[in-house]
């Protein structure tokens, strides 16, 4: 007699699924690979060119997004405090730096920030604050950090307050502290909530991180920008940039959507 459905042994098969959005990033590629071996006066040239660029552009967003990650949790706490001087805090971070636009914020960090530092130094006599330089990429990462906080402490927040409350009461009965009912019971659920809305927030900060080119990082587009300057080639350089943007875009759409798959709750 054959094994009951009911019986413990028995494991239910989980069906394979194929997501098809992953031909769109294979057409991309053989676009690219084509263009690069049927012509590669200037496709391949200009990805020989940019190639430092794209992994300049993958590391910044990481690296970013890691942070943000962090920041924007620290201001969700902050805004769901009992505290009346931590939700202001938060409240006030988040209206202002949500109202300045990425751009004016890069630029704020890498020009006028070394100003006021030296500016602090000259007024204090210290010489190692007077003589302060700025990294290109260090401050091209507080830029995007900063700003993409203020949206992801939403994004968590939202998530954390999508949980019943019963859930943080049950954890403090059972003789939790508040950081490990959130640690151990909150979040946990709040990311199964809050995956997706994460995930479209590593995209856009992906393609946004084209705006650091504007303070003198040296990524994807700033490199585009170069070798544009230098042969007169716009149609095929930005071409070429925007493909391979859209790879990128496209690879961290479909990772998103896997991690998605992998932590949804069956109903």
């Amino acid at each position: 007699m054959s094994q009951s459905l009911t019986q413990p042994g028995w494991k239910e098969k989980k069906k394979f699924y194929f997501d098809r959005w992953w031909l769109l990033l294979v057409a991309v590629i053989a676009l690219i690979l084509l263009l690069v071996f049927t012509t590669p006066d200037p496709y391949k040239r200009i990805v020989l060119y940019v190639r430092a660029g794209i992994w300049t552009t993958v590391s910044l967003t990481l690296i970013s997004f890691v942070l943000v990650l962090f920041v924007g949790l620290l201001i969700a706490l902050m805004r769901i405090s009992k505290s009346k001087i931590l939700r202001g805090i938060s409240t006030v971070f988040v209206e202002i730096i949500r109202g300045i636009p990425l751009m004016v914020q890069l630029i704020f960090w890498y020009f006028a920030f070394p100003s006021v530092i030296q500016g602090i130094g000259d007024s204090l006599q210290i010489a190692s604050l007077s003589d302060f330089k700025t990294n290109a990429i260090a401050m091209a990462i507080l830029g995007l950090t900063i700003c993409y906080s203020a949206y992801m402490s939403e994004v968590i927040r939202a998530g954390i307050q999508s949980i019943s409350k019963g859930q943080m009461e049950a954890a403090r009965s059972l003789g939790m502290t508040y950081f490990q009912a959130m640690r151990y019971v909150v979040l946990p659920q709040a990311i199964r909530v809050i995956l997706p809305p994460v995930g479209n927030e590593f995209i856009t900060l992906l393609k946004d991180s084209s705006l650091v080119s504007v303070v003198a990082v040296a990524d994807l587009t700033r490199r585009g920008r170069e070798f544009m300057a230098a042969n007169f080639q716009p149609i095929q350089t930005w071409a070429m940039v925007a493909l391979l943007y859209l790879v990128l875009t496209l690879l961290a759409g479909r990772v998103v959507a896997w991690l998605e798959r992998r932590f949804h709750l069956e109903k």
